[in-house]
């Protein structure tokens, strides 16, 4: 490994010891600061693998974690980021066994209750609060059920 390979690695592992990243990001950090030099890059992300400074797993399982609790989102759209990652789907799998199911229901039945309160009186009531349980990244018949026990609860 070259001397601006060797630096390189010192400051990934700095970055890598303060916050998750994946393999994909991490890669392109190392392209970007190795002025594109692929096998220096793939040689510095191997080494940041072999050292467990980069990992897919506890990567994936932190972003579902954060995603889900903190922002609310569902299943659909935490694989759908993770993939485009460059994540594998076993992993995204995994990850997503993490997130309890009755939590999430609750979480989208407070995001629909409150984006119901907002859209009162809308003659398009029901296709926009269906329309944004689906951009929250929840599944229809997961927005369609969070609808239906909203519309009893009124």
């Amino acid at each position: 490994m070259d001397e601006l390979a060797k630096k390189c690695l010192s400051r990934l592992q700095r970055l890598c010891s303060k916050a998750e990243y994946c393999e994909a990001d991490v890669h392109r950090k190392a392209l970007r600061s190795l002025d594109g030099n692929e096998a220096a890059a793939a040689e510095v992300v191997a080494a940041l693998v072999a050292e467990r400074y980069v990992d897919d797993t506890r990567y994936a399982s932190a972003y579902a974690r954060e995603k889900a609790g903190i922002q609310g989102w569902g299943p659909v759209k935490i694989r759908f980021q993770l993939r485009a990652k460059g994540v594998s789907d076993t992993v995204i799998a995994a990850a997503l066994e993490e997130i309890e199911p009755s939590r999430a229901a609750d979480r989208l039945d407070r995001l629909m209750a409150a984006k119901a309160k907002s859209l009162q009186g809308d003659p398009q009531f029901r296709l926009k609060l269906l329309k944004y349980g689906l951009s929250r990244g929840y599944a229809y018949d997961e927005v369609e059920a969070s609808f239906a026990r909203i519309k009893n609860n009124s």
